[in-house]
């Protein structure tokens, strides 16, 4: 038994068991720097642009905007970014919006009666 492969003494050891490597992937598509912008200025708008009469918000929107159209084709990534700033944008301008238009509306519509 001293020829036996699975003897310690033996000259000849057992082979080494493959080595699997991964597939090689395809590169991915280089994030958009305006869907990454939008983002980061949304962050902060939402948290505190009132404070800043919603510039921060309504950069968001406009960075969003331009992003989603740069990712349509796909040539670039950050599509989801893209669409988180142009929402955290929309939270903060919507009701800024409404509370601006509704008392002017109330207004002229108050003022115009007899």
């Amino acid at each position: 038994m001293s020829g036996d492969a699975s003897d310690p003494r033996s000259p000849y050891s057992p082979p080494y068991p493959p080595v699997y490597c991964p597939a090689p992937s395809a590169p991915s598509a280089p994030a958009s720097g305006l869907a990454t912008a939008s983002l980061v200025v949304g962050i902060p708008g939402i948290l505190g642009g009132w404070c800043l009469f919603g510039l921060p918000c309504m950069a968001a929107i406009a960075l969003g905007h331009a992003a989603m159209r740069e990712t349509k084709t796909g040539r670039r990534g950050g599509h989801g970014a893209a669409i988180a700033g142009l929402i955290l944008g929309y939270v903060c301008v919507a009701p800024m919006a409404l509370i601006t238009i509704l008392p002017v509306t109330l207004y002229v519509i108050g003022s115009s009666s007899p």
